[in-house]
């Protein structure tokens, strides 16, 4: 799946979640499925699947229903392991973890953002939480063609009952995850993560 063994992708991606988001804090809710969603990974239903693509780095990424609109960065691991999360900066943009597939291929591509960034206010991911089933997600790839996704699920759990396995597990179809901070706030943080569970649509791109 990635240059990271399974073991060393989920280590890494998860010590990075329980950090911050958009500035120094420790984080927590309630945990599992938010009530009335469907399975992470399941599809809408009498879906055609997709087709998966070739490999791409994503360069940006538009989600209409919630005007978001970004250039897209490379994010790598930090030197103690853990997974980068972008920089808290005027100009926020997401970041793709680039040990994850690029969007497309098969099995969970990561994007992260920022719910806010520190003394600039609002983070890219700011109104992430108010997606829904079915919402269309466009990822703009270097090779100049669209991934485009729909929304499956949304999640919003404790960081410390992060669910790795759902977020970073193998799945055997193109999927996407979208990840920021959410919930109540503690300190300069918050305690809770929203993930967004999406499939690749047929007939991408």
């Amino acid at each position: 799946m990635t240059p990271l063994s399974r073991r060393a992708f989920v280590a890494a991606a998860t010590a990075a979640l329980l950090v911050g988001c958009g500035g120094p804090g420790s984080h927590r809710t309630t945990t599992g499925r938010a009530q009335g969603t469907p399975p992470p990974s399941s599809a809408p239903a009498g879906a055609k699947p997709a087709h998966a693509l070739g490999r791409s780095v994503p360069v940006g990424l538009r989600i209409p229903a919630i005007g978001v609109d970004t250039p897209v960065m490379r994010l790598g691991l930090e030197p103690d392991g853990t997974m980068q999360v972008p920089p808290v900066t005027a100009h926020d943009r997401a970041g793709w973890y680039r040990h994850s597939p690029t969007p497309g291929q098969v099995g969970p591509s990561v994007l992260l953002g920022h719910v806010t960034v520190g003394s600039y206010g609002d983070g890219v991911f700011r109104r992430l939480a108010r997606l829904r089933r079915g919402d269309r997600i466009v990822v703009r790839l270097e090779n100049g063609t669209e991934a485009g996704f729909a929304v499956t699920a949304l999640r919003t759990v404790a960081k410390k009952d992060f669910p790795a396995d759902d977020v970073y597990g193998d799945v055997n179809r193109p999927e996407l995850r979208l990840i920021t901070c959410g919930g109540p706030r503690s300190g300069h943080g918050y305690l809770d993560n929203v993930i967004v569970f999406a499939a690749l649509s047929p007939g991408t791109p």
